[in-house]
């Protein structure tokens, strides 16, 4: 039995079903980890094709090219470092999550994934089968543990991999960003060290899927549960383990490379940043176009924008009514002098009166109301998508998660777009980055080294300006209040009386909670957007549309 072995974990950001560029990859980051002397480079749940792959898994075409590429990639092993791959593999005519070992010119070993998570974003029992519990798998003579994800979130296959014989636990994961996850995913860790005596890698895949984000972290724990080695959040990375085995058998992993800590702001600002970026560059857009109302939520998208692309592939629109406010305008014009993007202003003052004389024959007798605000917000939207179709650039949507809950959004207005960054983040937040941001620049960003939000789009209420003097807060709570309460609803499926508990008052709550179910319909046909909470919409929060049930 050695004494020692090398695993380098390679914390990987696949392209979802660019299977051969995915391989071509994969097959370099191992030529590094051989230059590093590593023994065995690991890489994150179904790296190969990409996490989650969804109903991709009931192609036979999709299945059929990820299993060549592995056997071509087998082959690559002859000589140097083996590899342990992720990837869809069927066996029986069944289709599996599995984790691949490869070494010496072929495949050596297969593990399945047995625990198919059917909760939150994860519905793998609709495409996958269940494997055996596991056991370990024999490589340069240690007995390697391979738990895949949700394996790892649960007592039986550690118990049933150390009952066999495992030595080291190897969890490989894809699992997505979430605020504070990561110490819940060290707590899960510790639970199993805990509960089998074993150390444990874990290794996670990095980067952004429609609209899941996930952020890396990796970590190595050694069986007294300290921390050997942290891998960095939100890069991709190639870190090499050195693992020596002690007089009482138990394998211990040297002190490596410590990621710095970074505090909950700034995780949610590169989880923004990336999945934008990742959803950008991984389709193929030139870049993105905005409207720019100079308020909070549409500075903040373009700062984020910013960061992710660069201004230079950012497109501020300003669409001025006769409602708009010249701070509105100015802030609009200061938010893109930040940023360095290109500014167009094209009002909408035109299109409204053509809109308003075709329609007053069929609006005669009827007194203005929130149709004619519509009107405005879907001028608006066709203009975007206008631009967008002509020019090539992605719409960013720009409402925030306070405003989809309740409905203070105009379907095929400014609800119109290809990817919504702030779709998951509440008001109060979109206050707290946008604070942070100016004083912050994130690692990774593209933007400018200081201001990136002008401080009167943070300070001024907040208003839709699709009427005169009107501001959000005459017919909502204090966005504070608002979001307590929606975070009641929504997070946590609280009661009303409940909520009512936290200080709030019984009738704003019910009113709260009807605007959010009559809104359901127009969530349905948002865009995507990057997820950040326990309780996404369109990924985790489903509810009907016909829906009779109150509270």
């Amino acid at each position: 039995m050695p004494n020692q072995i090398r695993i380098a974990l390679a914390q990987f950001n696949p392209t979802l079903g660019d299977i051969s560029s995915n391989a071509a990859r994969i097959l370099e980051i191992r030529e590094r980890a051989a230059r590093m002397n590593a023994d065995l480079v690991a890489f994150p749940e179904l790296s190969l094709c990409g996490y989650p792959p969804e109903d991709l898994i009931l192609k036979t075409a999709f299945l059929t090219r990820c299993e060549e590429e592995i056997r071509t990639m087998a082959a690559a092993t002859a000589r140097g470092p083996a590899l342990l791959v992720g990837s869809p593999w069927r066996q029986n005519g069944h289709p599996y999550n599995a984790v691949i070992l490869m070494e010496n010119g072929s495949i050596s070993a297969i593990t399945l994934k047995h625990d198919l998570p059917n909760t939150g974003v994860f519905d793998e029992k609709r495409t996958f089968t269940s494997g055996p519990l596991p056991r370990p798998i024999s490589f340069h003579g240690v007995n390697l543990g391979v738990l895949i994800c949700e394996d790892m979130w649960h007592t039986p296959v550690s118990t049933a991999l150390k009952e066999s014989g495992a030595q080291i636990l190897l969890a490989i994961n894809g699992s997505p960003f979430e605020v504070a996850k990561d110490d819940l995913r060290h707590r899960h860790a510790l639970a199993r060290i805990n509960e089998t005596g074993l150390p444990l890698i874990y290794l996670n895949q990095v980067g952004g899927q429609d609209e899941l984000v996930f952020d890396g972290q990796s970590f190595v724990l050694n069986a007294d549960g300290s921390e050997a080695v942290s891998q960095p959040l939100f890069a991709e990375d190639l870190c090499l383990t050195t693992w020596t085995k002690g007089n009482d058998g138990t394998f211990t992993c040297a002190e490596g490379e410590k990621a710095p800590s970074v505090d909950i702001l700034e995780s949610i600002y590169l989880a923004l940043m990336i999945g934008l970026r990742d959803y950008v560059g991984k389709i193929g857009f030139p870049g993105v176009i905005l409207g720019m109302s100079g308020g909070i939520d549409s500075a903040l998208s373009a700062a984020i924008a910013a960061d992710a692309l660069g201004g230079d592939k950012v497109w501020g629109v300003m669409m001025p009514s006769k409602y708009s406010s010249e701070g509105s305008v100015s802030d609009a014009e200061e938010s893109g002098r930040l940023l360095g993007m290109k500014m167009t202003s094209v009002p909408i003052v035109p299109a409204v009166e053509a809109y308003a004389q075709m329609l007053k024959p069929v609006f005669e007798g009827k007194a203005e109301d929130v149709t004619e605000e519509n009107i405005q917000a879907r001028i608006r939207g066709m203009i975007l998508m206008a631009m967008s179709n002509k020019f090539g650039p992605m719409v960013l949507s720009t409402g925030n998660k306070s405003e989809m809950s309740v409905g203070y959004s105009t379907l095929y207005g400014d609800m119109c777009g290809g990817y919504s960054v702030l779709k998951d983040v509440y008001k109060t937040t979109v206050f707290a980055l946008s604070e942070w941001r100016n004083s912050h620049k994130p690692k990774g960003a593209l933007g400018p080294d200081g201001m990136a939000i002008p401080r009167s789009s943070i300070s001024k209420p907040p208003s839709a300006e699709l009427k005169p003097d009107q501001v959000d807060q005459d017919s909502l709570p204090p966005y504070p209040a608002l979001d307590d309460i929606l975070e009641g609803l929504v997070e946590k499926e609280m009661s009303v009386e409940q909520i009512a508990s936290r200080g709030h008052d019984e009738a704003t709550i019910r009113r709260i909670w009807k605007m959010l179910d009559r809104a359901e319909y127009k969530r349905r046909q948002s865009p995507p957007g990057v997820k950040i909470t326990k309780r996404a919409f369109g990924r985790e929060r489903r509810y009907p549309i016909v829906n009779k049930f109150k509270a």
